[in-house]
């Protein structure tokens, strides 16, 4: 009788711990995607960076704060780069980023979804759409960017955002770095031992998406990611079209060692060439 009290008590602290673990997912997601950082830690100015500090308006009403770096030479038709971050942070933790893409002749904006860095409101999956497509169409309307010369760029999280944007608009090209096939898909990483397609609200289904898109396409990711499976990474590339290019990573999630892989900078100088196919060359 002790024993079968054990295993009585064993299965109700298993049960009870199954049902707060599930609980916690479902009424607590919001805290599991995003991780927005308020405080911006250092300015572009600081690392050499000529900049524009731009405030905008999303689609709710919600004012976002972005920075925009024209290139130095800005009488040519350079491409820009529309770039969406992950989840935790701001703006101010990519100044790497920033150098990087200013190196290489390109133009880039780089904006905080609402409740990241200065931006207003709360992050939310339809917030980071509806903040990606308000940034696109400052670009084209008070910058005179044409659509062809815009490039999204998502990492981590922001790959979401940048499908969705390039699967809904033109662009000249798409990079999605280290980002992950949809929310359910990283849910089964995390929790394999809940019903996460029960569980999980959010879409974030870059999986579904990539496969409507019409540019071209860069797709990075390391297979040493400790954070999103470097299968996903392959996922997103069969399944979308061509012109299509899979660059192999190093180091972990957060590392940026890999930014002086040859192989890298030339593959995003593919994605920023003016070479192009239409999209009825594509269908």
């Amino acid at each position: 009788m002790r024993l079968v009290r054990m295993l009585i008590w064993v299965a109700v602290i298993g049960i009870g711990f199954f049902l707060v673990l599930a609980g916690y997912v479902y009424f607590g997601q919001s805290r599991l995607v995003f991780f927005p950082g308020k405080e911006l830690v250092i300015q572009p100015d600081e690392v050499g960076l000529s900049y524009e500090d731009v405030y905008l308006a999303s689609a709710n009403g919600k004012k976002i704060h972005g920075w925009y770096f024209p290139p130095d030479d800005s009488s040519l038709e350079f491409p820009v780069v529309l770039f969406c971050h992950g989840n935790a942070g701001n703006i101010s933790h990519r100044l790497e980023t920033a150098q990087l893409i200013h190196s290489l002749g390109a133009g880039l904006l780089m904006f905080d979804y609402q409740g990241y860095g200065r931006s207003e409101g709360e992050p939310s999956e339809s917030g980071i759409y509806a903040d990606s497509r308000s940034c696109y169409d400052w670009l084209i309307k008070e910058k005179s960017i044409t659509a062809d010369r815009v490039v999204p760029f998502g990492r981590s999280l922001g790959g979401a955002p940048a499908v969705q944007l390039a699967e809904s608009v033109d662009c000249r090209g798409l990079v999605v770095e280290s980002s992950f096939t949809s929310a359910k898909g990283m849910g089964r990483v995390m929790f394999p031992f809940l019903p996460v397609s029960l569980l999980i609200k959010y879409g974030l289904n870059s999986l579904a998406r990539i496969e409507n898109v019409n540019c071209k396409l860069l797709i990075t990711h390391s297979r040493t990611d400790e954070i999103i499976p470097y299968e996903m990474g392959q996922q997103l590339f069969e399944a979308a079209r061509e012109p299509k290019r899979f660059v192999e990573l190093s180091g972990g999630h957060n590392d940026l060692a890999y930014f002086r892989n040859p192989d890298y900078l030339e593959a995003l100088r593919w994605i920023l060439s003016e070479q192009s196919v239409g999209k009825s060359e594509l269908d």
